[in-house]
């Protein structure tokens, strides 16, 4: 007697991790940075291209870039704020991270005196 088990998933609340704006110029250098990163570019144009949330492994085929890779740019972009991270939860018990794009617009200024100011905007 085989029983069919149908695949459910439920969502957790996201997880905020950074207010809207950068206080701290070591964070606006830490965002910079990773927004220099070629593989981090390739994730946020990869999910921001879709409406849904995606899971690593998800990310990692869309993108061509390797798994582990691809959790250690995740945890970044989630860091920094520009990502959003929820649990996709299933009655199997392995539950999945999902990601989604957290921003509507990242602004950029450099003045003279201030230096380098970074705005996150959703």
């Amino acid at each position: 007697m085989s029983h069919s088990m149908q695949a459910t998933s439920h969502r957790t609340a996201p997880t905020d991790h950074t207010d809207d704006r950068l206080a701290a110029d070591g964070d606006a250098d830490k965002l910079l940075s990773i927004l220099t990163d070629t593989d981090c570019r390739t994730i946020l144009e990869t999910i921001s291209d879709t409406d849904d949330y995606l899971s690593a492994s998800e990310v990692s085929d869309r993108c061509d870039v390797p798994l582990s890779t691809t959790y250690r740019k995740l945890d970044l972009l989630t860091e920094a704020g520009v990502l959003e991270e929820q649990l996709r939860i299933r009655r199997s018990g392995q539950h999945v991270s999902e990601y989604t794009q957290r921003l509507g617009a990242i602004n950029i200024a450099i003045e003279m005196d201030d230096g380098i100011a970074v705005e996150l905007r959703q």
